[in-house]
């Protein structure tokens, strides 16, 4: 008699948790992440882009032979031959003549440069190999040098530090409150059936 008052209190507190657990694996597939951000509204912050003047510079890296045309940003996982592509957002900086340059960091090696050019096009790619300069810190430069103008901004980048971020966390965490609700679901239908049941005298 006392184990079947104590299942009712066991199974509500298994429930309450798992709608806590659920509302969390809700909230983590529903709010958009950094991770996932790329080109959002004008007003929200990319931390792809390079504000150069009043001008925007979209940055991104691909390492197709490592993760085919998966994009990246601050944070490139592989280390090997890596496309950077520097997009123009407007069109003031194509009548500009504008430099760009890769650095390691902290020695301020040179491993990538595009001479002072004006980019009619808005688009810049290169490629480096990062593999011949080893993992570290690098400084992803665009600077206008045209007539007295002279502004030099730039966008810090992670290569081969770390493993790649798993785009496949909220749907693991999606699977995981899913099976422990039907835990609880086939938990509460034994109870239940328990409970239907004449009572043992």
């Amino acid at each position: 008699m006392k184990k079947n008052m104590l299942l009712p209190a066991l199974i509500n507190t298994i429930a309450c948790g798992c709608r806590a657990l659920g509302l969390f694996g809700l909230l983590t597939v529903a709010l958009p992440s950094a991770v996932y951000a790329h080109r959002g509204a004008s007003n929200e912050v990319d931390a792809c882009n390079i504000l150069v003047g009043h001008e925007r510079v979209h940055f991104t890296a691909y390492t197709p032979a490592l993760s085919n045309d998966k994009e990246y940003c601050q944070t490139i996982p592989h280390l090997g031959s890596t496309n950077l592509v520097f997009d123009y957002e407007g069109k003031s900086l194509r009548n500009l003549t504008v430099e760009f340059e890769v650095t390691k960091e902290p020695e301020g090696t040179r491993v990538f440069y595009l001479e002072p050019t004006k980019v009619k096009s808005g688009t810049v790619n290169g490629v480096v190999d990062f593999s011949k300069f080893g993992a570290g810190n690098y400084l992803a430069h665009v600077a206008i040098v045209h007539k007295d103008k002279s502004i030099d901004s730039h966008i810090p980048l992670s290569i081969g530090l770390g493993p790649e971020a798993s785009d496949n966390l909220p749907i693991k965490s999606l699977f995981v409150v899913s099976l422990i609700a039907a835990v609880v679901y086939l938990m509460k239908r034994a109870a239940g059936k328990q409970s239907a049941r004449p009572s043992d005298v």
